[in-house]
């Protein structure tokens, strides 16, 4: 299953003094594209919650490439890097208007219940498991 990209436009409140981008925001955008990326395979947060599913993050890096400032307009693809079944680990690329990276980064993260204990996502949410592992790059 093939998901478009996510654009995210750089605000004013985002950027520091020198009219660039607070580094603090790429993890925010990793954030906004994961939600929408959930939404586009037809598995939304909501919908997760509903289950008693939650996801918390365990992980986030970041790789500064390329500054950017307000008013630009910021292309995030988000991909499957690995899943395991407990654990699923997301890819992010940001590029702006000019086709250039500007951040890469990954996130883990986990699938509990809700007391906070693991789910065999294979076992008990099959459906999702497989569009997951539909996804994992490379595969």
């Amino acid at each position: 299953m093939e998901t478009s990209k996510y654009i995210h436009t750089v605000q004013y409140y985002e950027t520091d003094k020198m009219g660039i981008t607070h580094h603090s925001n790429y993890i925010r955008w990793m954030e906004e594209a994961r939600v929408d990326f959930l939404n586009q395979i037809g598995w939304p947060f909501d919908k997760l919650e509903a289950l008693g599913i939650v996801s918390p993050v365990l992980n986030v890096s970041c790789d500064y490439k390329i500054s950017t400032g307000f008013a630009e307009r910021i292309t995030i693809t988000v991909g499957v890097k690995e899943f395991k079944g407990v654990k699923l680990f997301l890819s992010y690329t940001m590029d702006n208007e000019e086709g250039k990276v500007v951040c890469t980064g990954t996130t883990s993260h986990a699938f509990l219940n809700n007391q906070g204990r693991p789910i065999r996502m294979k076992q008990e949410y099959p459906e999702f498991y497989q569009c997951l592992m539909s996804m994992v790059e490379g595969k």
